[in-house]
């Protein structure tokens, strides 16, 4: 048996740094739009991403190998005159506070005072949700605290009295005094009132580190346990897990939720992940504490946990904003497919293109942590790399128990994907797992969605090319103006056609006709800014980045000519809906006089 004492010393020998808990950190709060409209005319774009990701001019554009994925060839544009970057590989895009968010992993906040301290800029700002000062005061007070009790659990894990079986745990599970250091590992030592002597109990509280006898009277609720702080993104103490030393239940307890703590929104090990690698090429998602201690002290440092809950669509939108590929590493026995099948149903949704999950079955009896002692680090990561697609996982899932090759087979198939699919975003992912469960159902010819129904598949395609076909004047109008803003002297938004225009097109292209009055300088990546957080921002992007063919000269005829194509569809509509209510009702004299200057040609109606 290894000497305890010297195993302390060991251990203690790597110091715990209080500035490793990122201390210095901004309340979140309320940022002015005028503020922002006038940063974003303010900022270069150019000069931004040129500081971090150096930029080589291609005619207008600037041009670099992406920085969020691999590539050999440059595919990632900045454009100065829209004040916007795009990556043609792998789809990313956005303004400079956008990039800054992906690239340094900033929040909405932190990006916007970044840049703001490039152009000399004073940030102002109100807290968030109306809280007051002493509210948020109180939130510093709590974060406060918990760093002081992670420094506590710290330094009793290194205690000669009170850590030896923590150490001697550690030890035997492989984990030494370098991973114990990056991980903040602790101590909680025996005792009903630890915490509750040294620190103020009204806090421990708020906090959740002390839970309320049915007497009312408060104890600490770690005792004897191995300690795993829990830091957000900023390293900020958020909550503690903690493992027993032996057989006792539960064998690993949580900080319950708290104004500080969501497990839903956390996960363990991301902030050491993104101090190793800010910009993992991937993320490995496992179910412990100890799995992603063990995968870090093997050299696996790309391996985060969820906090005793399932895979949320929180946790999935916060990991793919780091990395373009997730594996989901489960158990390999029935709870384990059932629960990596949970995970699959939750992230259709978050499944935009450029986005890709894995899921990897660990062989049965396995965990994280035998398979790498195992098989190696070279072999663990090649199984990481090798791990099920979700397409392939998808399907495998759904068939089992199916015989493919009777038609009540395939139909129970498509009963049981034709919802799921749906669920996914539009695009070219989605119809490729369409037309995947189209040949595994042995419906090649068949569009799924018509399923059911009786349709003509050639007359359909048909319909739909021509539809493909058919230019939208509103979307013409909406990416020239994006694109070319003093444009909006051209519309006439008192005009009764457009005010009354039912169109959702027609009431967005008025919306950004009127912020660019407010803002006659505002460039398109400050439109962009205005409808960060939309259900509109994705389109808008789009129509921006959109690369016109129409010459400079000529901008201002074509938008002319969609604006009046616009005109002209309204009148249709509405000389359409006067006719049909003459068929069953009498017009009113403003309607007939209306209808008269609409169609010249009308004659007397009855």
């Amino acid at each position: 048996m290894p000497d305890c004492n010297r195993i302390v010393v060991e251990y203690s020998n790597f110091q715990f740094s209080s500035g490793d808990a990122g201390v210095g950190w901004h309340m979140p709060g309320r940022i002015p739009q005028t503020f922002i409209d006038n940063l974003m005319a303010r900022v270069d774009i150019v000069d931004v991403i040129d500081s971090r990701v150096p930029l080589k001019q291609s005619g207008r554009n600037h041009i670099a190998r992406c920085p969020f994925h691999q590539e050999k060839t440059p595919s990632f544009t900045v454009n100065r005159e829209k004040q916007l970057y795009h990556c043609f590989g792998c789809g990313a895009g956005g303004t400079a506070i956008g990039f800054l968010m992906d690239y340094a992993h900033l929040d909405f906040v932190e990006a916007v005072e970044d840049l703001a301290g490039l152009v000399g800029l004073e940030v102002p700002r109100s807290d968030p949700e109306g809280r007051t000062s002493a509210e948020s005061q109180k939130l510093d007070v709590l974060y406060d605290l918990q760093k002081q009790v992670a420094e506590f659990y710290a330094h009793k894990l290194f205690d000669l009295d009170s850590g030896r079986e923590a150490v001697r745990y550690l030890r035997r599970r492989g984990v030494d005094g370098g991973t114990a250091r990056k991980f903040l590992l602790g101590f909680a030592p025996p005792g009903w009132d630890v915490l509750r002597e040294r620190f103020s109990v009204e806090a421990l509280n708020e906090t959740g580190l002390t839970v309320r006898k049915e007497n009312g009277q408060p104890y600490d609720r770690f005792r004897n346990r191995i300690i795993f702080p829990i830091r957000d993104r900023r390293g900020r103490v958020v909550g503690f897990g903690g493992r027993v030393l032996d057989d006792s239940l539960p064998k690993y307890l949580n900080s319950p939720e708290t104004v500080l703590f969501e497990k839903s929104k956390q996960l363990y090990g991301l902030y050491e992940l993104l101090s190793s690698k800010p910009h993992p090429h991937r993320i490995l998602v496992v179910e412990g504490y100890m799995d992603v201690i063990a995968l870090a002290q093997h050299g696996i440092r790309n391996a985060v946990a969820t906090l005793g809950t399932a895979v949320s669509r929180s946790h999935l939108d916060l990991l793919f904003r780091y990395a373009r590929e997730l594996v989901f590493c489960f158990d390999g026995d029935q709870a384990g497919k059932q629960a990596a099948w949970r995970a699959v149903e939750i992230a259709l949704p978050a499944l935009t293109e450029g986005r890709t999950l894995r899921i990897m079955l660990l062989p049965e009896a396995d965990d994280p942590d035998s398979l790498v002692r195992r098989d190696g680090r070279e072999g663990f990561e090649r199984s990481v790399a090798e791990a099920t697609l979700l397409s392939d996982y998808f399907f495998n899932y759904l068939s089992t128990g199916l015989n493919l090759g009777e038609l009540e087979g395939c139909a129970n198939l498509v009963a049981k994907a034709r919802p799921l699919i749906g669920r996914l975003p539009s695009g070219v992912f989605r119809e490729m797992m369409e037309v995947r469960l189209r040949e595994l159902a042995r419906l090649e010819n068949v569009e799924i969605n018509d399923l059911g129904r009786s349709v003509d598949r050639k007359r359909f395609n048909r319909a739909a090319v021509r539809g493909r076909k058919k230019s939208s004047p509103i979307r013409l109008a909406l990416t020239l103006i994006m694109q070319h803003p003093p444009l909006v002297g051209l519309i006439d938004s008192a005009d009764r056609r457009l005010q009354e225009a039912s169109s959702a097109g027609i009431r967005l292209l008025l919306e950004v006709a009127d912020m660019i009055k407010q803002q006659p300088r505002i460039t398109p990546g400050g439109l962009l800014e205005r409808f960060r957080g939309t259900p509109e921002e994705i389109s808008i992007r789009k129509l921006a980045e959109t690369e016109l063919i129409v010459p400079v000269e000529g901008i201002e005829a074509e938008f002319r000519g969609a604006l009046s194509r616009i005109l002209e569809q309204e009148n249709e509509k509405r000389i359409e809906h006067l006719l049909e209510k003459a068929e069953s009702a009498s017009l009113s004299g403003q309607e007939r006089e209306e209808l008269r200057l609409l169609l010249p040609s009308w004659g007397g109606l009855h």
